[in-house]
């Protein structure tokens, strides 16, 4: 399918720019170019699939479904977790949504489980895994997300922590906001998925060319295998220091993807490489101050070290199964 893309970057680097082949300049740069349109192609397809799917699905819909009183609590985190993954979701609206599903009457632990389920499992990561390491890959990154969400929603539930939720959440009365989805028409449908695509490329092409400029330099000047020593699968504390480096980061999903692709190529260990990426996509510090206004530092703590320990977890688990 790229074949053309690699011929287009072959023919920039070497004939238009003359950069003399096998030099660490002219890698680097290919890589750039390559990379650069490869990203970008698959984001607007995967990111134009998914939303289209994503339409049938808002939040308001969403917290409806997991607002039925009658459903077994356990049932209602696995279907947390499961929406999470095709609802929209970004950090600005972690907290309208908490709100909304706290004084919907979903329980704390529930909403927990599609909070995580939401950011961790990224529609954009998980596409661009399956294109550049594979559906195996591809589909223990959605179940070790969903097993995160799922088990880390039930500890929350189970130790009874709503007095660490600020009070006025309790107090405010969002109301039940209708929404004509259903009366959409498909060319409705098409134009608006079409617009999201556009608007977010717009949003995330910085993090995608950051990310891709970064990933160009490690292939260019870093030898492959330079790091298997400090971050391979033999050292203990690799997936620990990926998972702790991650938190305070903020990017994109598809700007992490190129560096989780070169981290492989010089030696990290794939568990360690998703421990990473799973941390700034679920753990970053921006939607952490963001949650801060609805949860008190005690909450908010338990939370971070749930998901910390469950991300962790999930990279040993990673290396142990991948080698």
């Amino acid at each position: 399918m790229f074949t053309p893309v690699q011929k287009f970057a072959d023919v920039v680097t070497y004939n238009i720019f003359k950069i003399p082949q096998g030099s660490k300049l002219a890698s680097a740069v290919n890589f750039f170019i390559f990379d650069t349109i490869k990203i970008f192609i698959l984001l607007f397809l995967i990111v134009f699939v998914i939303t289209f799917i994503r339409s049938f699905f808002s939040p308001e819909k969403t917290r409806d479904i997991l607002s039925h009183k009658k459903q077994n609590v356990y049932i209602a985190h696995i279907l947390a977790a499961l929406l999470g993954i095709v609802t929209p979701f970004c950090s600005c609206s972690a907290v309208p949504l908490f709100i909304g599903f706290v004084e919907a009457g979903i329980p704390l632990g529930v909403t927990f489980s599609y909070l995580i389920a939401a950011p961790m499992v990224n529609e954009v990561a998980l596409g661009l895994l399956y294109a550049n390491f594979g559906l195996k890959i591809a589909l223990i990154y959605v179940l070790s997300g969903e097993i995160i969400a799922i088990a880390s929603g039930i500890v929350i539930g189970k130790l009874n922590l709503e007095k660490y939720v600020e009070d006025y959440v309790f107090k405010i009365k969002v109301g039940n906001v209708q929404i004509a989805e259903d009366k959409k028409t498909l060319n409705q449908r098409l134009n608006e998925t079409f617009d999201f695509t556009v608007q977010l490329i717009r949003k995330v092409w910085v993090f995608v060319i950051v990310g891709i400029g970064i990933g160009a330099f490690l292939h260019g000047y870093i030898p492959t295998g330079a790091l298997a020593k400090i971050a391979g699968k033999n050292n203990p504390f690799a997936v620990i220091f990926a998972t702790a480096l991650g938190i305070p980061l903020y990017s994109n999903a598809a700007g992490i993807i190129p560096l989780v692709s070169e981290f492989r190529r010089l030696g990290v260990s794939m568990g360690t490489s998703l421990s990473f990426m799973m941390s700034v996509t679920a753990l970053s510090l921006p939607e952490m101050i963001l949650l801060r206004r609805v949860l008190k530092p005690q909450l908010l703590g338990i939370f971070v070290a749930i998901v910390g320990c469950g991300i962790i977890a999930t990279g040993y688990l990673f290396n142990l199964i991948l080698g």
